[in-house]
């Protein structure tokens, strides 16, 4: 993920609206962690307003640039996927390539 300037927090966090899709019914919980080096966690911001399954869009809020390891789980079931996250102005990009 490559995060444009309007993507960067008043707080230095990176954000980004994730989505997802739920099969089985249940609230959607999602958690982080970074994998390269010590980081906080990441924060979940999850609407409540989209029923018990199907679409559930999110926002994800990384602390810091890295590599992330992010699980969404309903219930029993758990997607898991590791994004590397970067700030596209450290490195000389305004828009996504």
């Amino acid at each position: 993920m490559i995060a444009t300037p309007d993507e960067i927090e008043k707080d230095g966090s990176i954000g980004m609206k994730w989505p997802w899709w739920r099969g089985p019914k249940g609230a959607l919980r999602i958690t982080g962690r970074r994998l390269d080096d010590n980081a906080g966690p990441l924060v979940a911001d999850i609407s409540r307003s989209y029923g018990s399954s199907g679409f559930q869009p999110s926002g994800i809020f990384f602390p810091t640039e890295g590599c992330w390891q992010v699980t969404g789980a309903v219930g029993q079931a758990r997607l898991t996927f590791v994004t590397l996250v970067l700030e596209a102005s450290k490195y000389g990009l305004t828009e996504k390539p």
